[in-house]
């Protein structure tokens, strides 16, 4: 059972301690992400979590902060998404307090050296040269700037390569002193702990950290009226694609309810797309279907790549299904068989200290509000046969669906009226 401890700071502290394990996992979130950036220099956020690993004054290299850990066999690493930034080391637990120190050390006293922000910059470059060669990565970076077009929603979480040459080390400064605050920051700590030991720890560890009022983003607009294509020429051995749907944001008192739908059309080998696509029609070795759920936005997506001769077979086959869960009611089997996919892959997910550290911070940090797995099984059970059915009428619409491509096609022609049948 998690506990939360709130700091004079305004810290927010999150114990998970975990019998029969002999690791533990220290994970900082803060509210920095591409949600919270301008145009003119967007990837900030991005660009923020790749200089923490640069130099502080107690590790004054590169080479510094990544032997600490190296020498240990710790697991580290950063992400950024568009609502958060994330630091995490996992160790053995006879290293958590190194693992502490490191933590809160470049999180707290990251210098940014001007040499390394410039150089850097190419790094990142490079990364997003990476994914823009990458079709599958691609694709959906394209279907995200198709949902919420040009604003903070629909940009790039990495940037452009205009935008990150456009950063300064005082753009990195002023964006890490406005965001990088006790109010923005949860810490959690998982694994074989004495709790009250870790809080104490953390306590002293993070007291450096700066207090300050956080800065809201801006509210995501959302307007379609008809089906969305946007789709990228490439010269590839198959056509990439994401088509989906918007959804219900993590508030969303039906989101578990999409999750389900999610996964009856293309969350497991089993699911309907799964057996449709691949095994009847042969037309994609990969294809599934999730949901993102972010506090002001979400979507359901179907990600495949096909015979470039047969996209247009297999758009119709999705849309297809898409149309089919609305229309039929499923039976209780197979609502049954979807709960219990999901339910049984949750719990064997977070198996591991960092993904409940990731689990119970997360809520915290983008909720405020903590489910306990338990309590999130529960809320899975209650879902009905309507419930799902309704669910697809609301968001399977023309209105509501958008199609990328990345692949030989030629600017989406035919496909919008193969989208009109959602």
């Amino acid at each position: 059972m998690h506990q939360k401890t709130k700091l004079k700071s305004g810290l927010r502290v999150i114990t998970v301690p975990i019998k029969g394990t002999r690791v533990a996992t220290i994970l900082v979130l803060v509210r920095a992400g591409s949600k919270y950036e301008r145009k003119e220099i967007s990837g900030i956020s991005h660009f923020l979590e790749h200089m923490f690993f640069k130099k502080t004054k107690k590790r004054p290299s590169p080479l510094k902060i990544a032997e600490d850990l190296d020498k240990v066999g710790g697991l580290y690493n950063a992400f950024t998404s568009e609502d958060y930034t994330g630091y995490y080391a996992k160790v053995d637990i006879s290293k958590l307090s190194l693992a502490v120190d490191w933590v809160s050390d470049i999180y707290l006293n990251s210098l940014l050296p001007e040499k390394e922000v410039e150089k850097e910059k190419g790094v990142i470059k490079e990364e997003i040269n990476m994914r823009y060669d990458n079709p599958m990565a691609r694709c959906q970076i394209l279907f995200e700037s198709l949902l919420y077009g040009d604003q903070p929603a629909g940009w790039d979480i990495a940037g452009t390569k205009e935008s990150v040459s456009n950063i300064t080390r005082k753009n990195l400064l002023s964006y890490m002193k406005s965001r990088y605050i006790a109010e923005n920051t949860v810490v959690v700590v998982a694994g074989n702990i004495d709790e009250k030991s870790v809080k104490k720890e953390v306590s002293k560890m993070f007291s450096g950290i700066k207090s300050g009022k956080p800065k809201k983003n801006v509210s995501v607009k959302e307007e379609q009226q008809k089906p969305g294509i946007l789709t990228d020429y490439k010269k590839t051995d198959q056509t990439h694609l994401c088509l989906g749907v918007r959804g219900y944001n993590l508030f969303h008192s039906m989101r578990h309810t999409q999750k389900i739908i999610a996964t009856i059309l293309g969350g497991m080998m089993s699911s309907r797309l799964f057996i449709k696509i691949r095994d009847e029609m042969g037309l994609a070795y990969y294809i599934s279907t999730d949901v993102e759920s972010n506090p002001d936005t979400g979507f359901l997506v179907t990600r495949a790549g096909v015979d470039n001769k047969r996209v247009n077979e297999a758009v119709s086959a999705i849309v297809g299904e898409y149309s089919k869960i609305k229309k039929e009611p499923l039976s209780d089997e197979e609502l049954k068989k979807a709960k219990e996919h999901l339910k049984g892959e949750r719990s064997i997910l977070l198996e591991s200290s960092d993904a409940l550290a990731h689990f119970f911070g997360t809520q915290e940090l983008l909720r405020e509000e903590i489910s306990s797995l338990k309590e999130t099984f529960k809320l899975i059970d209650k879902i009905t046969v309507r419930d799902v059915q309704s669910v697809a009428e609301d968001i399977f619409r023309p209105e509501k669906i958008n199609l990328s491509l990345v692949g030989p096609s030629k600017k989406g022609k035919g496909f919008e009226k193969l989208l009109l049948p959602c």
